[in-house]
């Protein structure tokens, strides 16, 4: 068998614990203060640049509701943020699913906790490869990889997790939750489920289509090669 097959969920599920990592921080003067207003308790997970937009939002109210996802992990950023967000701790906070016993056990065992909500949008591919500066490095550099598994695992756990990934829902997304005692319908995380697959297809989408149209020796002249025989 491929993986869990779940027959029983939750329809709505409050949103206590939201990791936040976007590179399009427009909006986030929006959401973050509607999360702790539908939420006084709401927990929030965050790393480089974006932990430290949230943290000039919430002020002096960042001590309760932010934590850096390196604090929560217990791994530090790798130099120059290459690895922040790819942590089993992560993984299984956004992966589990409430009515397994074995991940509810795996909970306990590592000190971590469920992650409802993921809000992530990716490093800037398209645009990368538009400057007129740019070169198959620089356009690979903007290859997202932390972002898009983040999406993709939130939004193959929509029977748990909310996965957004454009700041244009964030209004909705606010206003829902404060209607509804911080809580999101199974019909909503699906809708939303349904936005994040997309965004992840085009992203990958975008970056095949460029790599297919670089010849090897474009790629080849962007390099200095250590061993030029191989």
């Amino acid at each position: 068998m491929a993986g869990n097959v779940v027959e029983k969920v939750d329809n709505r599920v409050k949103i206590n614990t939201v990791l936040i990592s976007v590179s399009d921080k427009s909006g986030l003067d929006v959401l973050v203060p509607g999360l702790v207003a539908a939420n006084p308790d709401v927990r929030i997970l965050s790393t480089g640049g974006t932990y430290y937009a949230i943290g000039e939002i919430l002020g002096e109210a960042s001590d309760k509701h932010l934590t850096q996802v390196s604090d929560y992990t217990g791994q530090p950023e790798t130099q120059g943020g290459l690895v922040k967000t790819l942590d089993f701790k992560i993984y299984l906070g956004i992966l589990t699913e409430t009515y397994n016993d074995a991940h509810q056990a795996d909970l306990k065992r590592t000190d971590a906790v469920a992650i409802d909500m993921v809000v992530v949008n990716l490093y800037p591919f398209r645009e990368a490869t538009q400057k007129d500066d740019a070169t198959v490095e620089t356009c690979r550099a903007n290859i997202d990889i932390g972002g898009p598994c983040m999406v993709r695992a939130a939004a193959k756990n929509y029977l748990r997790v909310a996965a957004v990934v454009d700041p244009i829902d964030y209004p909705r997304v606010v206003e829902i939750l404060k209607e509804n005692d911080a809580r999101l319908t199974l019909a909503s995380r699906f809708d939303l489920a349904r936005k994040a697959f997309d965004h992840t297809a085009e992203y990958d989408a975008a970056i095949a289509d460029y790599l297919s149209e670089i010849q090897t020796r474009e790629m080849r002249d962007c390099y200095t090669r250590v061993d030029e025989d191989a």
